[in-house]
């Protein structure tokens, strides 16, 4: 079944814009559809790939947007696969060139930016495109950091004026199916840069007509099209020319073993998307999502928040559901591929680097002495329901180059010893600096900042020097961020990929501010470590050189960190689905479907095609 063009209407909203796109298929009656509806406890603040900066984005713009790469659907580790390219690149020896061949035949979806509305095929051309935004100023990516400086001729480009109709020498469309791009530097990563959101194929036609609407009237060619958004619901319906791929579970990496229960099976050689109609319900208070889920009848997944563990837990270790959830519910514990960190601002005299040596030192002493007084445990059991696991350091638990040996020192609560740093480098009450605290408004992180302000009293920090630096959204505390404006501030760092160099390029001095080292982070030796293992395959001496810099940013006193949360991901029993919340995420919503309605989705799947 091929929809008729939908011509878009644009209506006042929170986001500056909401989309209504109407026509065939966007009834709001859900009788006789089969819809799912998903959960998010943030929104999106943009649907253009170059913008797609935060875990919300990523969910809408992976489904709206083709990648040349993905990730396996249930293969843990993770695992990458070709999408819409046809294989794993041909990588030259010296590991500096790519070839990557696309599948043919790929539509847009029908757009008025189109020759008679209607969606023209993908090429590598649009490839070149899209990858070439991120290095045009215009554009205000948020994503070139991911290949800055690694594109041959890339800068150059840009310096000469940005022209889309010349690209670099290093981005290259041989024809409308073979992407070529050449690397100054060897970049172990760089396919799966291609996986992300960042990395979202879009055509020229519409981002020209669009503007800066283009966030809001998104067109691409993944599984799904845009039929409304706005600022507490996205709805998404098949896109009617998505290609046919049935699905191979053990292709997917499926584990009878562990996945048995989720009724996988019932996918088995069937061609995605499954469903009539996805919704996205943007729910950021965690009581509201909450309730919604419970009901029954308003949402189909949702992240438990902590406050309700205890709603859901028989027992936290090891992890038991109370048997009146699990009669109605789906619940899968899920170790986030990331933590969150208090980053100190390093670029603030008053706690970072200092033109003094003597002042620096005693900056560094009150950096560790905060370590010190940090009660991690404390903070587990009260704010994370005591399931989530505490590490040395930014490589976290999940990432292949974790140190199970290292040290956890720095993890320890020792507020005496925090006490007599203080002491021996002459800080009192009276001269310790007032710490200025950035967060998101709300009221988990609320209480995360009165519980952290309790552990500096207690070695004796006044109450009144830890001041709250409120931001009312994510999106307005990381460009204060990026701008060097907060002395310390709470977040998360969900991986990219699942590769520690993710982690570590957060301190890699050329990152700082405005990029990704929003630190501000400078070490020299680190830096030399860095670039020495960005362009080595992945090994043991890679390996060890990442835990090399791993403790160098612990002994430096950058971060108060580490924890990795546990999260629980709950969905209905009808629903046909293994969740994930990692880079991932944004993939496996393709593969939804609801058991009452799979002889429908199928047959809908056929019309379609």
């Amino acid at each position: 079944m091929i929809r008729a063009w939908r011509q878009p209407v644009l209506l006042a909203g929170v986001l500056g814009c909401a989309l209504l796109l109407t026509g065939c298929g966007g009834n709001d009656s859900n009788d006789e559809l089969q819809v799912h509806r998903h959960a998010l406890d943030g929104s999106p603040s943009s649907l253009d790939p170059v913008h797609s900066s935060t875990l919300y984005s990523n969910h809408l713009v992976l489904n709206i947007y083709d990648t040349l790469y993905a990730y396996q659907y249930l293969a843990r580790p993770y695992q990458l696969k070709p999408n819409l390219a046809q294989a794993l690149p041909e990588v030259s020896e010296d590991g500096l060139s790519y070839t990557i061949r696309i599948k043919p035949g790929n539509r847009f979806t029908d757009d008025k930016a189109f020759q008679d509305g209607q969606g023209r095929v993908v090429t590598a051309h649009d490839v070149v495109y899209s990858l070439l935004r991120h290095f045009d100023p215009a554009s205000q990516s948020q994503g070139s950091w991911l290949w800055q400086g690694l594109i041959a001729g890339m800068d150059e480009w840009t310096q000469a004026g940005a022209d889309y109709d010349a690209p670099p020498a290093g981005l290259q469309a041989l024809d409308d199916t073979t992407l070529q791009v050449r690397l100054n530097k060897p970049y172990p990563q760089f396919v799966h840069t291609l996986a992300l959101g960042f990395a979202g194929i879009v055509p020229r036609e519409a981002v020209e007509l669009y503007g800066h609407e283009f966030g809001v009237r998104p067109v691409g060619s993944g599984p799904f099209e845009l039929m409304r958004f706005n600022s507490v619901k996205a709805v998404l319906e098949p896109n009617p020319y998505f290609r046919q791929e049935p699905v191979s579970l053990s292709a997917e990496g499926y584990d009878p073993a562990t996945q048995s229960e989720y009724g996988l099976e019932a996918i088995e050689g069937r061609s995605p998307p499954f469903i009539d109609r996805l919704e996205f319900h943007f729910l950021a208070e965690d009581t509201a999502r909450w309730s919604s889920m419970l009901k029954g009848d308003e949402i189909d997944y949702a992240r438990i928040p902590a406050i309700h563990f205890e709603d859901v837990l028989a027992q936290r270790n090891p992890i038991e559901i109370k048997p009146e959830i699990d009669q109605r519910f789906h619940v899968l514990p899920f170790v986030e591929p990331g933590f969150v960190r208090t980053d100190f601002n390093m670029a603030d005299p008053a706690v970072g680097y200092h033109p003094d040596a003597e002042q620096n030192e005693r900056n560094k002493a009150l950096r560790c002495a905060l370590v010190k007084a940090f009660d991690w445990q404390t903070r587990n059991d009260v704010l994370y329901y005591g399931i989530a696991k505490l590490f040395p350091g930014v490589i976290p638990p999940v990432a292949p180059e974790y140190d199970t040996n290292m040290s956890l020192e720095s993890l320890q609560y020792d507020p005496s010893g925090a006490q007599a740093l203080l002491s021996e480098y002459g800080w009192n009450a009276d001269n310790l600096p007032t710490l200025e605290y950035g967060f998101m408004n709300s009221v988990t992180n609320r209480q995360y900042y009165e519980q952290m302000r309790s552990f500096f009293e207690t070695i004796g920090y006044p109450r009144e020097k830890v001041e709250a630096l409120v931001f009312p959204s994510f999106g307005d505390l990381n460009q204060a961020a990026r701008e060097s404006r907060v002395m310390l501030y709470f977040s998360g760092w969900n991986m990219d990929y699942p590769d520690a160099q993710n982690t570590m390029q957060l301190y890699y001095g050329p990152n700082r501010a405005p990029g990704a080292n929003t630190a501000n982070y400078q070490n020299p030796a680190y830096d030399r470590l860095y670039e020495q293992a960005a362009v080595m395959q992945a090994s043991p001496e890679r390996t060890a050189l990442y835990r090399q810099m791993n403790k160098m940013l612990v002994d430096d006193c950058v971060s108060i960190t580490g924890l990795t949360r546990t999260m629980l991901l709950m969905w209905n029993k009808d629903t046909v689905y293994m969740p994930d919340r990692s880079f991932a995420a944004g993939y496996s919503l393709r593969y939804v479907d609801h058991r009452d309605g799979t002889t429908k989705a199928s047959a809908a799947g056929e019309q379609q095609h």
